[in-house]
């Protein structure tokens, strides 16, 4: 079974309106966002980690709280087993698509902060579009 965060007592259900999951969907992307460009910078700029390696953990990092936090809070979905299945088979596509854009974009533009984050923001971009369709 995924793993369960207790955000709340209350018990898993869906009868979450849809204004109430959009703004708890972007409060958790903005959240789950600022750690997956935090740790990228801190491994990349800080440690000297490759892009590669750093947008990849970064990637993890974010996209792991996301879904935990998104599935429980957000939409308050019950555990599933072929939930969760499919959910790592969009995220391995995300996740090749994230890291190879923000890889290739770090190649071609200078390798300074600014750059990152923009290379950052475009790959997230395309990534959760993927996301989204």
């Amino acid at each position: 079974m995924p793993i369960e965060l207790p955000f709340d007592d209350e018990e898993a259900s869906t009868d979450v309106d849809l204004k109430t999951q959009i703004v708890r969907f972007i409060l958790t992307g903005v959240g789950s966002g600022i750690l997956d460009l935090g740790l990228t910078l801190l491994l990349q700029y800080g440690v000297g980690a490759s892009e590669p390696l750093a947008k990849a953990a970064g990637f993890i990092l974010g996209t792991t709280v996301a879904y935990l936090i998104n599935r429980r809070w957000t939409f308050r979905a019950e555990p599933s087993a072929a939930r969760f299945a499919a959910v790592v088979v969009l995220y391995l596509v995300t996740f090749g698509v994230n890291v190879g854009l923000y890889t290739w974009l770090s190649a071609l533009w200078p390798t300074t902060v600014v750059f990152s984050i923009l290379a950052y923001v475009i790959a997230q971009g395309v990534a959760t579009v993927i996301n989204f369709v």
